[in-house]
């Protein structure tokens, strides 16, 4: 035998393997032309052109949002950002990379076929894309929600190959896609699951399986009057006083002298007000998120009141910290947030212009006009230095700033303030601006943070304005910062 003969059998080579996969891919396509799917006819048809656009899950993104709650609207957003990424990528670079002719319609059922057959490229299918990113992200932010859109999404994947228009592997690749898209959103993202503090420390506080004992006081201004029911049906024994803001305080001090434990519905203000009764009193807090931002609330994962209504069944509790502020005769609490400098005079043109253009509007409106003003940087004496600032944050617990997402906290009971400043120079819009993209960084040229316990401050001047949860007041001389440590009980819903 010639040495120079090669007896091995050859390797299939990736082109081999290929056309296997490929002809294994036709071989389902033509099966499940042939196959008669029961009820499928007058419905999947149908339900594929629904699709077209992305118009049927707009159309279910409006329905999940309907519901009105927190929940449910953040999975119906995250769910069409997803799906707008799934559509980007696969009309950029999906259906370019991969120039597969379309399935021929041969052995698909005439009954079967779309009217307008689609012109661009098979693979991926960019239904089964959008359809299996849309029920991703909704399941991400919201599990119940997603369930109810998953039989959708699969219908939708399904029908692409029942009316012949796309193989088995263009579906399966479009979905795999979509649900990275969705995976992709939450990494930029987090989902409220994901930024959550954990239920730490648990603390004692009353069960009250029908709501007996507990008095809840609803800042009537907030427009919660929805919230408020839905809590009452839940815990049909609770009583609810409905107050104008004015009068919130003292409804709330006369509510404590004759409650087993005190609720609140309204804004971050209103609750701040009501944590300060609760203190006074030893009371464990049931809050209710009633206002527009809900900062305290939703980073208890409360969100409604059928949450809420869980936790004070089973009387499911939490301690967590509160700061509070000592300048000159003026003391007080705070849940979120202090600040001084350019923020308070921000809040004070938000509050002006806001019962006349609505929310937003004035945020936007007070931002350019606040930063427009020619005006001097605040000066405040630290360790007998003194220092220009734009702006003197603290926090109550450490603000974490994830992805893209706003900073939340993720631990309410960490023992610490978080002091960030911006420094004064020229250019206050650009110096603020800088320090708010600086984001995690502990250092940059306009803006420093530390974590602290205890914050002294002196030589602030008359009249400097002081913001504290949405509320504002004017300060002057010297002014303390310290943390009250695991101070306040609070109801929250248990995993």
């Amino acid at each position: 035998m010639s040495p120079d003969v090669d007896l091995t059998v050859p390797k299939p080579g990736r082109h081999a393997l290929r056309d296997r996969l490929l002809a294994l891919d036709s071989r389902l396509f033509e099966v499940a032309a042939e196959r008669n799917w029961p009820f499928a006819e007058p419905v999947l048809p149908r339900l594929s052109r629904s699709a077209n656009h992305g118009v049927l899950w707009f159309a279910a993104a409006a329905a999940v949002a309907a519901s009105r709650t927190p929940r449910a609207r953040r999975a119906a957003a995250r769910g069409l950002a997803s799906l707008s990424l799934a559509s980007l990528t696969i009309n950029t670079l999906g259906k370019r990379s991969v120039r597969r002719p379309r399935p021929l319609l041969d052995p698909v059922p005439a009954a079967r076929q779309l009217k307008r057959q689609p012109i661009t490229t098979s693979f991926p299918s960019g239904h089964a894309a959008s359809a299996a990113a849309f029920a991703a992200g909704v399941a991400l932010e919201s599990p119940a929600w997603g369930a109810a859109v998953a039989p959708v999404a699969f219908s939708v994947a399904m029908s692409r190959v029942y009316t012949g228009v796309h193989f088995p592997s263009d579906v399966l690749a479009g979905a795999a896609l979509g649900v990275g898209a969705a995976f992709a959103v939450r990494a930029l993202v987090p989902t409220r699951a994901q930024t959550g503090p954990p239920p730490r420390p648990l603390a004692k506080a009353p069960a009250l399986p029908g709501g007996e004992g507990l008095v809840v006081v609803a800042n009537r201004a907030s427009g919660s009057s929805d919230r408020v029911q839905a809590l009452h049906d839940e815990l049909p024994e609770a009583e609810l006083v409905e107050c104008e803001p004015a009068d919130v305080k003292a409804e709330l001090e006369k509510a404590a002298m004759r409650a087993k434990a005190l609720g609140v519905c309204g804004g971050d203000g209103t609750v701040n007000t009501a944590a300060a009764t609760a203190l006074r009193h030893g009371l464990p807090l049931a809050v209710l998120p009633g206002g527009t931002l809900n900062h305290f609330a939703y980073d208890l994962s409360v969100e409604d009141g059928r949450g809420l209504a869980r936790a004070v069944r089973e009387g499911a509790a939490v301690r967590v910290d509160v700061g509070r502020f000592t300048a000159g005769e003026r003391q007080g609490i705070f849940l979120n947030t202090l600040s001084l400098g350019v923020y308070p005079e921000l809040v004070r043109e938000r509050e002006h212009w806001a019962h006349r253009i609505g929310s937003w509007p004035a945020e936007v409106l007070a931002a350019v006009r606040v930063l427009r003003t020619d005006r001097h940087p605040l000066k405040v004496e630290l360790r007998g230095e003194t220092h220009p600032l734009w702006l003197l944050f603290v926090g109550n617990c450490h603000y974490r700033r994830m992805g893209l997402a706003p900073g939340r906290r993720t631990d309410l009971a960490d023992g610490q303030l978080d002091v960030r400043v911006v420094h004064g120079g020229r250019h206050p819009a650009l110096r603020l601006l800088s320090a708010a993209l600086a984001g995690p960084l502990t250092r940059s040229p306009a803006h420093a943070e530390a974590r602290v316990r205890r914050l002294s401050l002196t030589g602030i001047a008359a009249g400097t304005p002081l913001a504290y949860d949405g509320e504002v007041i004017d300060v002057s001389g010297e002014m303390t910062v310290e943390k009250l440590p695991e101070a306040l009980t609070v109801y929250r819903p248990l995993p």
